[in-house]
């Protein structure tokens, strides 16, 4: 397989050529708490770590991806009280809604979406491990994690092990021997959920579920982790020190963050509440919109988050999405001849167009540039479909087969058909057999009509085309 993909390492802090481990792919993508709906900073780490699963399975790899859902957390069990029900309800309430939304913008399934609830057996067996090497110790039936035990922690952070002590603190209550030690374990308070274990009723920590899933469904090392920047520390930290200490194995080769999106210049979470959920955008812009809108950076760089670039974004999808219209309508009344020398050019260009898409994501996966790309390969179709004669069969199919492959990956082919279409294509024959029978009040009255419901029709050599204003 030609491997030129290169990713940025947020541990070694430089660009990686990816080698992975084995045969297959192993991916692990820290998925949401399920206490509400998911918002679009959240969104960000989702789309675009699916989409770069996408290309590694377009580069010919196979992928083993796992996302898990936490669905039980301080958080969750708040939310509980407050709704006066159960934990398991409300994860049940927001996986759904989580499953809704993540469809809605063209998200994949993953292979597994493990739940922290359906794993306890394997993170008492970690916890277990780690405490019989040293690493962990209960307290009052609480189980720590000892960074100071574990040589090498802060490396993925990049911050040594004192600076991170200074600004940790003991909460009230906590048992634990040092500021920097964090729980694997909860014992039970009153009126939480529970499980037996070694140590007594309790429940997990956060950072240890992921570790337990990871190891349980991807082994003892993986090839890929990824989430968002806030991520880094403490969750990862904590993560690669728990699953390293229990193996004595390198456990993530590959770790990548995504950037933050903002509002106003801060970053956008819950905490300061300046938050926009997925649900709320998409009621205004559509779910592809926000796609759209979070590939058109660079995953690691921040974003802002406004109105305006939002209904950019909006634009700049319709944009794409008459090209692939255009197309297609072209397509319906072309004949099949060989093609010309014009056509030659314009296809040996668009192939250029796609080289440059796959160079832009094989470098740290640049969905940026390859967005750029994407937008000359519109431009040179839209100008063809000007300037050729009549463009043959043959040209059409190629450049569609392109154009479908290049938008399909990055997930911006136009939706399948809704019922506006239909009623738009019906209402389109009507006013052509009024056009045929001379009766040209009741094609202009058609054409009103479909004016009034935002559709323009165009009268072309092809026939009519229509799109949405």
């Amino acid at each position: 397989m030609d491997n030129n993909i290169f990713l940025y390492n947020t541990l070694s802090r430089k660009k990686e050529q990816f080698v992975p481990l084995g045969d297959e792919v192993k991916m692990y993508v820290c998925g949401p708490t399920v206490y509400n709906l998911f918002h679009v900073g959240n969104a960000r780490c989702f789309i675009v770590f699916d989409t770069l699963r996408r290309f590694l399975e377009y580069r010919g790899y196979k992928v083993k991806y796992v996302q898990n859902f936490t669905d039980i957390d301080d958080k969750m069990i708040r939310k509980a009280n407050a709704e006066d029900t159960t934990v398991a309800a409300i994860a049940e309430k927001y996986i759904t809604e989580y499953k809704k939304d993540a469809q809605g913008l063209g998200i994949t399934p993953a292979t597994c979406h493990p739940r922290a609830t359906e794993n306890i057996d394997a993170i008492i067996q970690l916890i277990s491990t780690l405490m019989e090497k040293g690493f962990a110790y209960e307290a009052q039936g609480d189980v720590y994690f000892s960074p100071s035990a574990f040589g090498g922690y802060g490396k993925l952070s990049g911050m040594p092990i004192d600076e991170l002590e200074a600004g940790a603190r003991v909460d009230t209550g906590e048992t634990k021997r040092e500021p920097m030690d964090f729980a694997l374990w909860k014992a039970q308070k009153p009126g939480e959920p529970a499980w037996q274990s070694p140590w007594g009723m309790g429940r997990p920590g956060w950072h240890i579920e992921c570790s337990a899933m990871s190891g349980k469904l991807l082994g003892e090392s993986i090839d890929i982790h990824c989430g968002g920047q806030d991520l880094v520390f403490p969750h990862h930290e904590n993560e690669r020190a728990q699953s390293e200490a229990a193996t004595g194995k390198p456990f993530v080769k590959y770790w990548l963050h995504n950037g933050f999106i903002n509002v106003d210049s801060k970053k956008m979470s819950k905490s300061e509440n300046n938050f926009f959920t997925v649900r709320d955008a998409a009621e205004r812009f559509g779910y592809q919109s926000i796609r759209f809108f979070l590939l058109s950076s660079h995953y690691r760089t921040p974003v802002n988050f406004t109105e305006q670039t939002l209904t950019s974004a909006k634009a700049s999808l319709e944009r794409i999405h008459a090209c692939g219209d255009n197309l297609s309508f072209t397509l319906e009344k072309a004949e099949e001849r060989a093609l010309s020398e014009d056509e030659k050019a314009v296809l040996n260009a668009l192939e250029g167009r796609k080289t440059c898409f796959i160079e832009a994501l094989d470098d740290d996966f640049n969905t940026a540039n390859a967005t750029s790309q994407l937008f000359e390969l519109v431009s040179d179709i839209n100008s063809a479909l000007v300037n050729l004669p009549f463009p043959s069969r043959a040209f059409l199919s190629h450049a569609k087969g392109l154009y479908n492959e290049l938008a399909g990956l990055l997930g911006f082919l136009k939706p399948e058909g809704d019922s506006l279409e239909k009623e738009v294509e019906e209402l389109i024959e009507k006013r052509t057999q009024a056009k045929k029978s001379k009766n040209f009040t009741e094609a202009d009255k058609i054409r009103d009509e479909l004016k009034s419901k935002g559709i323009i029709l165009e009268d072309t050599a092809q026939g009519v085309k229509w799109r949405r204003a």
